[in-house]
C-alpha cells in the first residue's frame, strides 16, 4: 500500500501549513537521532516524517503530490517517473529526488527546516555541527537535580552548607531571602560534556522548614504577638524575636486584636534591600476562669465594637 504522507506526519489532507509544521516539529524532536542515538527504528522514523514533510510542508510539492504528479518518496508519477519528469539536471549532481537527507545517510531533516525552532536553546543549541554522516559534534552535560532542606532562619540570613555532589564536597551559598521551593543552579557541576561540551549545571531546589513562629512576605518578616488583656488595656513594653536577635517594642495603651506593629530594618536583609517586621496583636485570655477579670468587666462600661 502505497504511504500516505498526510497519515505520516498525523494531519488531515486539508490541514494548514502551520498545522503541519507544528506536527513535524513535534515528530522531529521525539525521533531526532541526536536524541535517540541507540533507536534505529527511530533514526527510521525521522527520514519518514521529514521526507514527509519535504513534500507537503512545501507548497508546490504539495500541490504536485495532492494532483497524484508525484508519489511519496517526491518522484514523478507516470511518464518520465524516475527521470524527475525531464526537469533534473544530472550535470548539477546532487539528489534528483529531493528527499531531505544527505547523501552520505545523515539525518539533515527536511530541507531548510530550523531545527532551532524545535529544540530551542535548552537541547538542540548543544548541539554544534551536523549529526550523521560520520560529523563530530558537541553537546552540553546533563544538567542534575539535587533539592536541600534548609532552616527558616538560615534561608532569611543566608547561609553556606557544604554538600556532596557526585562525590565532589561543594561549597553552597544560600543567599539571604531564598525562599521555599527556589532553585540554585551551579554552573558546570552537572554532568560531563560530549567531544568537548560544557558541562551541566548542578539545579538545587531548596526546601525552607516551616518557623514555631515567624513567616515570611517577600522581605518582610510576620509574626502573630499574643498579648494579656492588662498588656492591652494599660499597654506594654514586650521583648519580642526578630530574625537578627531580639528587640523591645512598645504595645500602645487600648490596642486591640489585628493591629499592627511595624519594626522597621528587622526584617530579611540582601545586598540590595531590606525588608520589616510585622507584628500582629492577639489578644489571648487566660483559659481557667478569673473572678478577678469578670468582676473587672462587670463594673466596665459596655462599648460598641460592631458597626453591623
Amino acid at each position: 500500500m502505497a504511504k500516505d504522507l498526510y497519515q505520516i506526519l498525523g494531519v488531515s489532507k486539508t490541514a494548514s501549513e502551520a498545522e503541519i509544521k507544528s506536527a513535524y516539529r513535534k515528530l522531529a524532536r521525539k525521533y531526532h537521532p541526536d536524541l535517540n542515538k541507540d533507536d534505529k527504528s527511530a533514526a527510521e522514523k525521522f527520514k519518514e516524517v521529514s521526507n514527509a514533510y519535504d513534500i507537503i510542508g512545501n507548497a508546490e510539492k504539495r500541490k504536485k503530490y495532492d494532483n497524484n504528479e508525484i508519489d511519496a518518496d517526491g518522484k514523478p508519477t507516470g511518464f518520465g517517473a524516475g527521470f524527475g519528469g525531464g526537469n533534473y539536471d544530472f550535470r548539477q549532481g546532487g539528489n534528483p529526488f529531493g528527499s531531505g537527507f544527505g547523501s552520505a545517510g545523515g539525518f539533515n531533516g527536511a530541507q531548510g527546516f530550523d531545527f532551532s525552532s524545535i529544540f530551542g536553546d535548552d537541547i538542540f543549541s548543544q548541539f554544534t555541527g551536523r549529526a550523521g554522516g560520520g560529523r563530530n559534534f558537541t553537546r552540553k552535560g546533563q544538567d542534575v537535580s539535587f533539592s536541600m532542606k534548609v532552616d527558616f532562619l538560615d534561608a532569611a540570613n543566608g547561609i553556606e552548607r557544604q554538600v556532596n555532589l557526585a562525590g565532589k564536597n561543594v561549597n553552597v551559598k544560600i543567599p539571604a531571602g531564598t525562599q521555599n521551593g527556589q532553585t540554585l543552579r551551579l554552573k558546570g557541576l552537572g554532568g560531563a560534556g560530549l567531544n568537548g561540551g560544557e558541562n551541566g549545571d548542578a539545579l538545587i531546589t531548596v526546601n525552607v522548614d516551616e518557623h514555631p513562629y515567624f513567616k515570611n512576605d517577600g522581605l518582610n518578616i510576620l509574626l502573630d504577638l499574643p498579648i494579656s488583656v492588662v498588656e492591652a488595656v494599660k499597654g506594654a513594653k514586650i521583648t519580642v524575636p526578630t530574625v537578627n536577635g531580639k528587640v523591645a517594642v512598645k504595645v500602645p495603651p487600648y490596642s486591640s486584636s489585628g493591629e499592627k506593629l511595624r519594626l522597621k530594618g528587622q526584617g530579611i536583609k540582601t545586598k540590595t534591600a531590606i525588608g520589616d517586621e510585622i507584628i500582629t496583636l492577639q489578644i489571648v485570655l487566660p483559659k481557667n476562669k478569673s473572678e478577678n477579670l469578670e468582676k473587672m468587666a462587670d463594673n466596665m462600661d459596655n462599648y460598641a465594637v460592631r458597626s453591623f
